[in-house]
């Protein structure tokens, strides 16, 4: 094993709360280095680091990470993982052959198409088909509603789920390297607004929940990842989102698992170099 790794951030925020965290845990015997995935030039940089924590999913982030990997760099998580869930059409369709319990997905060129669709009928959520920062997540249930969408989202493609009926409420669940945390949170649909987030003991889980979501890795070939999950009744789970490398904030030992986790896969490309 190695004395000292560097481990590099492909970020824009190395301030946010699970980065910094997991930098003053490495600062002390290894290196961190940031780069900005929208000014880094990819042949100029060279190889700064071990390993790299991809924590962007910009097109300049993916194509930076998907350099680094021609180079023989491990990129946590890979160029195609993160680009596999940007899009929720192949996230749907990767989900569902896996048989994922995943919301039923359909997809449209845009909400104009979608009111076009004789099964448009609500409730519906509808979501933007690429997931991205300030995306389209809205609940349907009349046509006038579409036709506002469809007013203010004209060009967007999108995705149909049904709305299925639960607590109100998201179970966030975070996966890093097998080791789960949870929460809760009131979904982005309720009239009320989303709220705090609230730490929970995964004895808190209905039973298999954990076990699922480790699944969603493998399936994905994630490493680090969200999914979020409603209970549609006595516990049966329902998966509507997975995200690559969500904010995971405020759950005790994260930044720990996370910093494992760079230092091992930076270890193992040494070993099998």
């Amino acid at each position: 094993m190695r004395n000292t790794t560097t481990v590099g951030l492909i970020t824009p925020e190395p301030g946010h709360p699970l980065l910094a965290a997991t930098t003053e845990l490495l600062r002390h015997e290894h290196r961190v280095v940031t780069v900005h995935p929208e000014t880094a030039e990819p042949a100029l940089l060279g190889r700064l680091a071990d390993v790299y924590l991809l924590k962007s999913r910009t097109p300049r982030a993916l194509g930076l990470a998907r350099d680094l990997e021609a180079r023989g760099a491990p990129v946590i998580n890979s160029a195609e993982a993160t680009a596999l869930c940007q899009d929720r059409t192949a996230m749907a369709e990767r989900a569902r052959e896996a048989g994922l319990p995943f919301s039923a997905t359909r997809t449209f060129g845009s909400p104009a198409e979608l009111m076009a669709d004789a099964h448009a009928a609500g409730p519906l959520v509808v979501k933007s088909r690429h997931s991205r920062r300030h995306d389209l997540v809205a609940r349907v249930d009349s046509p006038g509603q579409l036709a506002e969408l469809a007013d203010a989202w004209a060009d967007e493609p999108v995705v149909a789920q049904e709305f299925a009926e639960n607590s109100g409420y998201d179970h966030k669940l975070w996966v890093i390297d097998g080791t789960v945390f949870a929460a809760l949170r009131r979904s982005e649909l309720a009239p009320e607004g989303r709220g705090p987030t609230v730490p929970l003991a995964l004895g808190e889980l209905p039973p298999g929940w954990a076990e699922l979501v480790v699944e969603v890795g493998a399936v994905f070939g994630l490493d680090v990842y969200g999914v979020d999950v409603i209970d549609t009744g006595e516990g049966t789970p329902l998966i509507v989102d997975i995200n690559a490398f969500p904010g995971i904030r405020g759950q005790a030992g994260a930044p720990e698992a996370l910093a494992a986790l760079a230092l091992r896969r930076a270890d193992a490309a040494v070993a099998a170099a």
